[in-house]
């Protein structure tokens, strides 16, 4: 199993994020993901403190292209860019504690609790064209506005 902390699903055809302990860590992360999806089952507001990324098919398939065995698409947030935050992509094998591992169709993508901060509730794509090929971040809530490349944000304040 690569997640230590959490992991949490996301299926495309369902609408509800379900966090799941790995493990057996007793983290206080993942009890408050625990905690947040049970409330959200009574309570439709607090499905809003579940940080989610939600996975595209196209990004999906692009990571079994590219992912060798045990790996998986790591996505960080950097200072820098043009906007003050940039979004950077790799791939990697290993999990750290404070990462969430999101996963559809076996494609995992991992992000550590800091970065997801900042775009929790986005959409990760893999988008093709003349010009690039690249993963990308669409639908950032938490961002104000971006560069044209899309490759950097500025937070909302």
């Amino acid at each position: 199993m690569i997640s230590r902390l959490s992991s949490v699903v996301r299926l495309s055809s369902v609408s509800s994020t379900l966090p799941l302990p790995v493990n057996g860590v007793d983290k206080i992360l993942s009890a408050k993901l625990n905690r947040s999806y049970s409330e959200s089952l009574s309570s439709p507001s607090a499905s809003d403190e579940t940080p989610v990324l939600d996975i595209t098919d196209s990004c999906v398939r692009q990571i079994h292209k590219i992912a060798g065995s045990g790996s998986f698409l790591r996505v960080l947030i950097e200072s820098g860019g043009c906007s003050g935050f940039q979004y950077k992509f790799e791939l990697d094998k290993d999990v750290g504690e404070d990462d969430l591992v999101f996963e559809k169709e076996g494609a995992k993508v991992v992000i550590d609790c800091d970065s997801l901060k900042l775009i929790g509730g986005s959409v990760i794509d893999f988008h093709s064209e003349l010009i690039r090929s690249a993963f990308r971040v669409l639908n950032n809530p938490k961002a104000e506005h971006g560069c044209s490349c899309g490759a950097s944000f500025n937070i909302k304040l």
